[in-house]
């Protein structure tokens, strides 16, 4: 399977569970991640405004950042400034996209990222949960265990209680495929 290069935006990367199965697919060696200072400097901002204790994102923030070095990209500021989107806010993450050499950007805000805007510089933008959903199909033994340990970590343990802890990710397809998975004469 390549390894595609994905650029993470800051809000799949807050959500702990979503965050988890996508380093977790990094670790398994199914993806490249990449993100920028920006993006790691709004989660934590996003997750603050959410509530989380600042000890514990900083933390969360740090340890991140450390188990992937080579993912920190720093976007070019001329092609930043180049860039138009319905968002002017959110040029940074496509300029880092760009100077990360990603073919994929990882993003809950499709309508800030138009598709065709995108293939003009050579990145896709994806929602994380068609996203994990081709991941899961096309390396279910990889996968699976990505998924478990980031929804035990969740406190979700059965298949029926990770597709529930999925769906309320906002990743109701990875969830129904996960949950078949387990079911399924190969799973459990």
């Amino acid at each position: 399977m390549d390894r595609p290069v994905c650029f993470l935006d800051a809000c799949v990367l807050y959500p702990p569970l979503v965050r988890g199965i996508l380093l977790g697919a990094a670790e398994a060696k199914l993806i490249r991640p990449r993100w920028s200072r920006r993006v790691l400097d709004e989660w934590r901002i996003s997750a603050l405004r959410r509530g989380a204790a600042e000890a514990g994102i900083d933390r969360s923030v740090a340890e991140t950042a450390a188990a992937f070095p080579e993912a920190m990209t720093v976007p070019d500021p001329e092609v930043e400034a180049a860039i138009s989107l319905p968002d002017p806010a959110d040029a940074h993450v496509l300029a880092g996209a760009i100077a990360a050499g990603a073919s994929v950007l990882v993003t809950f805000n499709l309508r800030d990222f138009p598709a065709r805007r995108l293939a003009a510089r050579g990145v896709a933008p994806r929602h994380p949960d068609g996203f994990l959903w081709e991941l899961l199909s096309q390396a279910p033994e990889a996968m699976r265990p990505v998924i478990r340990s980031a929804a035990g970590r969740a406190d979700a343990e059965t298949p029926v209680e990770i597709r529930r802890a999925l769906k309320r990710a906002r990743l109701p397809r990875l969830g129904k495929a996960f949950e078949g998975l387990e079911d399924g004469p190969q799973g459990g």
